[in-house]
Order: structure tokens, then sequence, then C-alpha cells
């Protein structure tokens, strides 16, 4: 028994030993979704000045599909050590409702790290649409039910959510077109293809401004700093409406603990860049800090928060 007990002993300093000395070979961030989305900007943003941090390259890998469930299941099935991370957002918790299939749960195929920061959305119609305020949309939505179509970058996506609870609070029908990526569905809103979106003011602010789309209304608390000369959703003749986009870094479950407070306190570094800061207050993004135990406390509440709109709302994964 003592000598099972000394060698489990000498098995956890050796782990702990090579944790410490993190990373030791190149890092991969999978982010599940295509690329130019939020989760991909701000994964390599992260990459470049971990690299620089930590000395070891850091690598962004695309790999999107069914819902960010596709990359989600390529890092859950990775080795537990710190050379493959993933990407996630409030769409990972919605999942945990909206897919009864899923390969695997959130919590515990995935070992919290850190939330990176938080946006709000903007709604958007293409230019030709005859509205020009949420009322306006409102009240053509009720004239003409079913006719009015929004995009999403797929089921379950915050965007998705968006727009289902927008449905649910003001008790309006429109058809809900799901894509493959924000890109994409965007793509077709400027296009004039499909009638509107929520979308991540990140990437909208130069479409806005380039009136490609118009801007309706932002969807936090308060005014967002990339629209401030749009309404958020509750001022707007909405009350109590929000709904934000979150990212944040998970690694594998089992991941060992002195990795991942390597990776939380080297982000939380980064997070508290004045540069960084006023880069991303520009687009509306918020820096996010917690500590891992605190990150997982939060992504429990947001599975329950959302489960609660996806059964509200009646929204299926074949919408």
């Amino acid at each position: 028994m003592q000598r099972a007990i000394a060698l489990a002993a000498l098995l956890f300093s050796w782990s702990s030993a090579r944790a410490a000395d993190y990373p030791t070979r190149p890092v991969t961030i999978v982010v599940p979704f295509a690329a130019g989305g939020p989760s991909d900007v701000y994964a390599r943003i992260l990459a470049q000045r971990l690299q620089g941090a930590l000395g070891q390259p850091f690598i962004v890998d695309n790999r999107p599909g069914a819902s960010g469930i596709l990359g989600a299941e390529t890092v859950a099935t990775s080795a537990p050590d710190g050379a493959t991370l993933l990407t996630i957002t409030n769409t990972h918790t919605v999942n945990e409702t909206l897919f009864t299939n899923k390969p695997f749960k959130l919590l515990t195929a995935f070992t919290p790290v850190t939330p990176i920061n938080t946006s709000d959305l903007v709604l958007v119609t293409r230019p030709d649409l005859p509205v020009k305020t949420l009322a306006d949309l409102i009240d053509l939505a009720r004239a003409h039910p079913d006719d009015l179509s929004f995009a999403s970058a797929g089921s379950g996506t915050p965007y998705h959510m968006a727009g289902e609870l927008l449905k649910q609070m003001v008790h309006i029908s429109m058809l809900h077109v799901p894509y493959k990526s924000s890109s994409t569905a965007r793509i077709d809103v400027v296009g004039g293809h499909v009638d509107m979106m929520f979308d991540a003011t990140t990437t909208m602010v130069g479409l806005v401004q380039a009136g490609k789309v118009r801007g309706i209304a932002t969807t936090g608390p308060v005014r967002s700093d990339a629209f401030p000369n749009l309404p958020t959703v509750s001022e707007a003749g909405v009350p109590g409406y929000e709904a934000l986009i979150w990212i944040g870094l998970v690694a594998p479950a089992r991941t060992p603990a002195p990795i991942v407070d390597t990776l939380n306190t080297e982000i939380g570094k980064i997070q508290q860049d004045p540069a960084i800061r006023a880069a991303w207050a520009k687009d509306g993004a918020t820096p996010v800090t917690m500590t891992p135990a605190a990150f997982g406390t939060f992504l429990d509440a947001d599975i329950k928060k959302w489960a609660e709109v996806v059964k509200i709302s009646g929204a299926k994964v074949d919408q």
C-alpha cells in the first residue's frame, strides 16, 4: 500500500513538473467555426500574444461544422496535455439542450480555462427592406407572418437564439435560415437574399458604415461603443431584451491544473493590456476574466439559461 502511494506521489510530481514547463511543443487552438468570425478573430490575437509570452507556436485551426460540434469533438478526444485547446461560445451551452445526440457533454468532456470576452450583437437588415426602426420591423412582421426571414450561422448559435428570443418576446413569426457560417449568412443578407440577421458587432461595423446593410438596434443592456447611434433592442421597444455573445477557452478534461492555470494567467495579462482593451472596445468587445472554477460555474448557469429559451421558443435543430 505504501509503495502504491509513493508511486502515485512520484507520478503526480513528474506530471506537475512537466506541466510547469508548459508548453514544450506547438499548441493548436481549434476554432469550431469558419474563419473571419469573432471566435477566429480573437483566437488569432490570443495565439500571437501567447506565442510571444510562452515561447512556442500557437496555431489556429478552423474546423467548422454542426454548430461548433465537429471541432469541439476533435478537442474532446485529444490528449489532456495542453497541446490542443478549443474556443467555445454560447453556441456550445445552447447545444447542450438543442442537440440531444451530441457525442460529448460540455461540462464533462472539457476543463474550463477562461472566458475571453463578451460583445453585443447588432440587428441588421438588407438595405432595401422597407424598415428603419425596430418598431417598423415588428409591424412588418406582424402584417406578414412568416414572410420575413432571418439568417444565422447555424441552429443554436447566439445569432439564431437572439432571433428566437425576439420572436418570443414580441410575438412575431419569422423564418429562420441557418447557414454553415456567419460569413455566408452575412453575404446573403448583403445580397438581399435574406431579410435580416443578428451578427457580432465586431464583424458588422464596416458593412453598416458602408451602407451594405442597415443597422437597426444592438442587443446589450447599454448602447454599444461600436454603434453609439443605434438604440438597444430594449430601448427601441422591447424592455428586458438582452442577447450577448461570449467567447471562452477550454481544454480536454483532465488537463493538469498547472497548465490550465498558466493559460488562465497569461490570457489574463493579455486582457489587461491597454492596447488590447482599446482595440476590442472599438469593436464592441469587453474582456472578461474569471478563474477556471468560476468559468465552470458560469458555463453551468449559461446551459440552464439557454435551456429555458430553447424550451419556450420551440427552436429545433432542423430549422
